[in-house]
């Protein structure tokens, strides 16, 4: 019923307790739904929140099922790769010196590691060295043991031109234990140096071609070390640390193994060519050193061609006592290789 208008409206009386309110209607909470548990870590067994573990950096992928993914997955950790393989050999093949200033330069991310890349190439590199014809270098000497002529034979064909012609009556055998008499070392080598001279003529120099190519591998991680602490001394003001000039020679030695093969694979595809390749590719070799040195070094040009001139006389140099030694040491090893 309506108050009219005017009408007082009735007061609670002084003192009165106020009227008890009535509690608005609650919606009903919602139930939380239950949490997921996070993937772990086959490898750790940590939480993961990302395609990689963020303790101990192992990949979450799903097991092997096919034989397409476990080669996939072989060759992504050959190379550790993924996209970055095709960006590191294109820098390495296109842009000297950019490798080492962006490794240099903390963006190491993107491309592979200069040790893991270097290994990489001189395997592949070596692998198609081995596939190649080797050839021996031949002395025909006189009965006295005086050289009369030089040259390079393929090594299957090593048996056509003889050392020095055999006495009437004498055997293979008794003619190169003559012609390795003739060898005379001052010092405690003497005996062991006629002894492998015995075994490379036995075997037309076969163990010892395969001794000299296992052994040379070895030789480059000499080598470029102690060329290394040599391009220090060119580059001693401004300073410049040691691993800078490694990472360097690391750089352009796996451009090197990763062009030759592609030139001796012209030169197979088109024989008729094969001396324009080979020019085109020492240019491009020489011109390649020089700019990875004026990239990574930041120098003028008339200084860095002399220090590359400086540089190249003393690799050939050091590359003949590397070769020496490569040789001495594999001619001493084939009784133990």
């Amino acid at each position: 019923m309506s108050t009219p208008a005017g009408a007082a409206v009735p007061q609670a009386p002084a003192g009165a307790a106020p009227a008890a309110a009535v509690p608005a209607a609650v919606p009903p909470a919602a139930v939380p739904a239950a949490p997921t548990a996070a993937p772990l870590c086959e490898n750790c067994g940590a939480a993961l929140t990302g395609r990689y573990c963020a303790a101990c950096g192992q990949r979450r992928e799903p097991p092997v099922h096919s034989l397409w993914h476990f080669l996939t997955v072989a060759f992504e950790d050959v190379t550790h790769a993924d996209s970055r393989l095709w960006s590191t050999l294109a820098a390495l093949a296109f842009r000297p010196g950019f490798l080492t200033h962006e490794f240099l330069n903390g963006r190491r991310a993107r491309y592979l590691p200069p040790v893991r890349l270097y290994l990489v190439l001189s395997v592949l590199f070596f692998l198609c060295a081995s596939l190649s014809r080797p050839q021996v270098l031949q002395l025909s000497t006189s009965d006295s043991g005086v050289p009369q002529a030089a040259r390079l034979v393929p090594l299957e064909r090593a048996n056509d031109i003889p050392g020095s012609s055999a006495r009437p009556g004498e055997s293979p055998a008794e003619r190169n234990a003559r012609e390795c008499a003739m060898i005379n070392f001052a010092g405690p080598l003497n005996p062991a140096m006629r002894k492998a001279c015995l075994r490379i003529r036995s075997d037309n120099a076969r163990s010892f071609v395969a001794a000299m190519r296992h052994n040379l591998p070895r030789t480059m991680f000499v080598f470029l070390p102690l060329l290394a602490g040599i391009m220090m001394l060119f580059y001693w003001r401004p300073r410049h640390y040691y691993v800078e000039h490694l990472l360097l020679l690391l750089h352009n030695h796996a451009f090197v193994f990763l062009v030759l093969p592609l030139a001796w694979g012209l030169d197979a595809l088109l024989p008729f060519a094969a001396g324009w390749v080979d020019f085109a590719v020492f240019v491009y070799l020489v011109w390649y050193m020089y700019r990875s040195m004026r990239t990574v070094y930041g120098q003028g040009r008339a200084l860095t061609l002399a220090k590359l001139t400086a540089l190249s006389l003393l690799y050939f140099v050091f590359g003949i006592v590397m070769f020496v030694l490569n040789f001495a040491y594999s001619a001493l090893t084939l009784d133990t290789a």
